[in-house]
């Protein structure tokens, strides 16, 4: 059972209301390495991120996750057609799809599944590009409690998948020709409790409250105040995207 297949209506409105958006270069880019822009297809959407982002480049847009409350977050668009379906069985065709994308997710998925999926929708030279992210970057005291709360505060609530993201994708099973890529950066302006909210949508963070019944961030607020200043106020956010990018032989 992944985390996305049993998000409750309260997580999903966390992940909706605090997950960050991703550059639009990186679609832009992904949209040049392929010929046709047919249809795209994003896997484990959530509430839709990565398809809003590729509905700029692509007639179609499938975007499926298994959990049905994200869909029910997930914000209209013409172009977009949201299913509730697992990444691993999908309803769509053989050699249909001309990018498949992956956001924050594919370490989720039963991989030699989804692999063999994605090799039957996709077109001969289509592309498959999956990603993540670091942990946020705002100045050094910050970036050091937030190592800490997530290497020793919630240190045991973690789930093993979690280990493909703390190690950049470097791990990552990835059967695919690959393709050198350049780096990509998520930026956003945020306040103290904006970043609170985005540390409250870990998976970790909600499973050390369901089994301790206190919440975790409590530990870190009066540090995370200190360091911040006027809560109120916005400082400059950055994540680096671990992104890897495979080409269809």
């Amino acid at each position: 059972m992944t985390e996305f297949s049993d998000i409750s209506t309260e997580q999903a409105g966390t992940y909706y209301r605090y997950r960050p958006s991703y550059p639009g270069e990186l679609f832009e880019y992904l949209s040049r390495l392929v010929k046709n822009h047919r249809l795209a297809w994003d896997c484990g959407t959530g509430n839709g991120q990565s398809a809003r982002g590729l509905a700029q480049y692509f007639e179609n847009v499938i975007a499926t996750d298994p959990s049905r409350e994200q869909i029910r977050k997930a914000v209209p668009h013409p172009k977009i057609q949201y299913r509730v379906e697992k990444s691993e069985a999908s309803s769509l065709k053989d050699n249909s799809v001309d990018l498949i994308t992956v956001a924050q997710a594919v370490h989720w998925f039963d991989f030699n599944k989804f692999y063999a999926e994605a090799r039957r929708v996709l077109k001969k030279d289509g592309i498959i590009a999956v990603w993540a992210y670091s942990l946020p970057i705002i100045s050094a005291k910050i970036d050091t409690l937030i190592r800490h709360y997530h290497d020793e505060i919630l240190d045991g609530f973690w789930q093993k998948e979690n280990r493909y993201v703390t190690d950049a994708y470097q791990t990552i099973p990835f059967p695919f020709e690959e393709i050198k890529t350049p780096g990509f950066t998520i930026q956003k302006e945020i306040s103290k409790a904006e970043l609170l909210g985005f540390l409250s949508s870990w998976s970790a963070t909600s499973r050390f409250l369901k089994e301790k019944k206190t919440d975790p961030l409590q530990k870190i607020e009066e540090d995370l105040h200190r360091f911040w200043g006027n809560p109120e106020d916005k400082k400059t956010v950055y994540w680096n995207i671990y992104l890897k990018v495979g080409r269809q032989t």
